[in-house]
């Protein structure tokens, strides 16, 4: 709980990483940044440009076939286009998480002051999602594949935690959705081996997710501060249990038929893939170091977190 000082203001926050940076300071740099670095993809992008012949659609060594037996024996060709489909599977992924940020933010700012710069920057970065959810949607469209929607089950389950999830379960969730995405991104948009549009897509969301990256962190670290003992332990077991399904729905296995693929082959080989492994644990480990930092990380959570397979 927030202490008080002998004069009876509140004392700085402190926690294992050091004393926390004022909200409102914070928010104000998030929101001059947002005024000099934020995109509109439909005027930034090419979209009627044709895709370049032989160009990958995600880094190969990001999909999640790579290196395995069954990618050994698939041709350049289909290795492409399942490049393109696990990009759209990713893409729609992504609509899905940015969908449950924004209801949760709102919820966040719901009861605090309109005028604060800490509203103000939650606002703008709700702004921020709507246009990259539209800019995933197009790029799906754009490429003619298929959407591929999560699952229902995971569809509800989505539902019940944006419902039940505390102040910092939520701020969890939305550095899970964010920063393992994030990491395959700068991996992505640098690479000349990747389509154009792929590569302008990826460029925007990385310079505008890291405001949304910034404003998270500083915020579960304050939450988990403050918050009351029972909503930190919840925090701790709902924000596994969402990281299990995060990493099951992380590739939707309709890809794999829709390349030619036998489906359960290919998903027993992924499972099994120490190069896959390696990837997701690498792409997390920043997070993973964070969350442990400030003490998400313990008891049944823990647990939960090191069977969704991101904590090695």
């Amino acid at each position: 709980m927030t202490t008080l000082t002998d004069d009876g203001a509140p004392a700085a926050l402190r926690d294992a990483l050091g004393l926390l940076k004022d909200r409102e300071q914070v928010a104000e740099r998030l929101l001059a940044s947002s005024a000099k670095h934020s995109f509109d993809p439909d005027r930034e992008l090419d979209w009627d440009a044709p895709f370049e012949e032989g160009k990958w659609f995600w880094p190969p060594e990001l999909v999640s076939l790579y290196d395995t037996p069954l990618w050994k024996r698939m041709g350049e060709e289909q290795r492409i286009l399942l490049s393109q489909h696990e990009s759209a599977a990713l893409a729609s992924l992504g609509i899905w998480l940015e969908l449950i940020l924004m209801q949760l933010l709102v919820r966040h700012i719901y009861d605090k002051a309109a005028t604060s710069a800490h509203v103000r920057y939650a606002l703008t970065e709700i702004e921020d999602e709507c246009r990259h959810s539209k800019m995933f949607a197009r790029l799906i469209a754009r490429g003619g594949t298929p959407g591929y929607p999560v699952s229902r089950v995971h569809q509800n389950m989505g539902r019940l935690f944006k419902t039940v999830s505390t102040t910092p379960g939520s701020f969890t969730a939305t550095l899970l959705g964010e920063e393992l995405l994030d990491w395959m991104q700068r991996l992505t948009f640098p690479d000349e081996r990747i389509q154009p549009l792929i590569r302008g897509i990826t460029r925007i969301h990385v310079t505008e997710e890291a405001r949304h990256v910034r404003y998270a962190r500083e915020e579960l670290r304050r939450q988990m501060v403050t918050a009351p003992r029972w909503s930190q332990e919840f925090t701790r077991v709902t924000s596994g249990e969402f990281a299990r399904v995060f990493s099951v729905a992380f590739v939707n296995p309709d890809v794999y038929t829709n390349v030619g693929l036998d489906q359960r082959e290919a998903m027993a080989q992924v499972k099994a893939s120490a190069h896959r492994r390696e990837v997701m644990q690498t792409g997390s480990k920043r997070l993973m170091d964070f969350l442990d930092d400030i003490g998400v990380l313990r008891g049944v959570g823990r647990r939960l977190w090191r069977s969704s397979g991101l904590l090695a």
